[in-house]
């Protein structure tokens, strides 16, 4: 079955409450084809987001459409307070919060109908491949996890940083991070040109980024990213991961350093897969895109196979 023939349906969910604002959640609920991973409990489900400061209308549905094709039921969401979902304040990124909906978007797919929720897939790229480290670990519940080019340590990805950035650049945004934190939120763009300021500004990411974002995308978020990035460490969590586990390492990648999503495949006992590419060209488009969710497939029906 084509991609293209995938049905999808959109729907909502909240998250929050405990310590967070709750807000309402927007998802994708797209339909698995065929009966290739079904049994008489139903089909199992895949819950996917985007990485920093993305929206799942910019880049994710390919991804989420070949595992449908596979036969996954996937159910695809944005973070409160960016895309199609509420919440305030608006493209804040909070490690906290959006672990949270990662776990509530894990109990709406539990919920939908057809699908079988003893057998339960995380899927996470970028900043997200470290959410669902730490969304998965300690849970007896989970059917597999899926992290691409994962972004597991929030020191480790500052020293790499230092390879590719001037000193002076990451000054820039660290004071006005700090400015946003103990004052009025201050915003900066996601993507920007290299020695403009901006939270991703390597030779080509402008581009790469541009070249996905769709309508609900804004290049813009809260400047004290980098401050909660700095304690971002899901990848300590990769050794209490239970469910089988795939880590898709960027070897080139510049933006997630690649040592500590190795250190923590190690940790996790994961089966780990290698492109010789950068952060963005495992995305829809580029070159290793196709091999990328070829392995995703065969890792998952393996696992989920009936």
């Amino acid at each position: 079955m084509k991609p293209e023939h995938v049905k999808r349906a959109d729907l909502t969910f909240f998250s929050g409450g405990a310590g967070t604002e709750r807000a309402e959640c927007h998802a994708w609920h797209l339909t698995g084809e065929g009966d290739a991973l079904a049994t008489d409990a139903g089909r199992p489900v895949a819950v996917m987001a985007h990485g920093l400061a993305g929206t799942k209308d910019s880049g994710l549905l390919p991804f989420a459409e070949a595992l449908a094709a596979a036969g996954l039921d996937v159910l695809a969401f944005d973070y409160r307070g960016f895309g199609a979902s509420a919440g305030e304040p608006r493209q804040t990124v909070s490690m906290v919060a959006q672990l949270e909906d990662y776990r509530a978007a894990m109990a709406a797919a539990a919920r939908l109908p057809g699908v079988d929720p003893q057998r339960l897939v995380l899927w996470g790229v970028s900043l997200a491949g470290g959410h669902v480290l730490a969304a998965a670990a300690h849970r007896d519940d989970l059917a597999a996890v899926v992290a691409l080019t994962p972004l597991v340590d929030g020191r480790a990805a500052g020293r790499h940083a230092l390879a590719y950035h001037r000193p002076s650049a990451i000054l820039r945004s660290t004071v006005l991070g700090v400015r946003s934190k103990v004052g009025s939120p201050r915003m900066m763009p996601v993507v920007a040109h290299p020695g403009e300021l901006g939270a991703l500004t390597l030779d080509g990411c402008y581009e790469d980024y541009l070249a996905l974002a769709g309508p609900t995308w804004r290049n813009e978020v809260d400047a004290a990213v980098g401050l909660e990035l700095g304690s971002h460490r899901p990848g300590r969590e990769a050794e209490h991961v239970r469910a089988p586990l795939l880590v898709q390492i960027a070897d080139l990648d510049r933006s997630a350093p690649p040592q500590a999503a190795a250190k923590a495949a190690f940790a996790g006992r994961a089966e780990v897969r290698h492109y010789p590419c950068d952060h963005f060209d495992v995305w829809p488009g580029k070159e290793w895109f196709d091999p990328v969710v070829r392995h995703q497939v065969h890792f998952l029906t393996r696992h989920l196979g009936t």
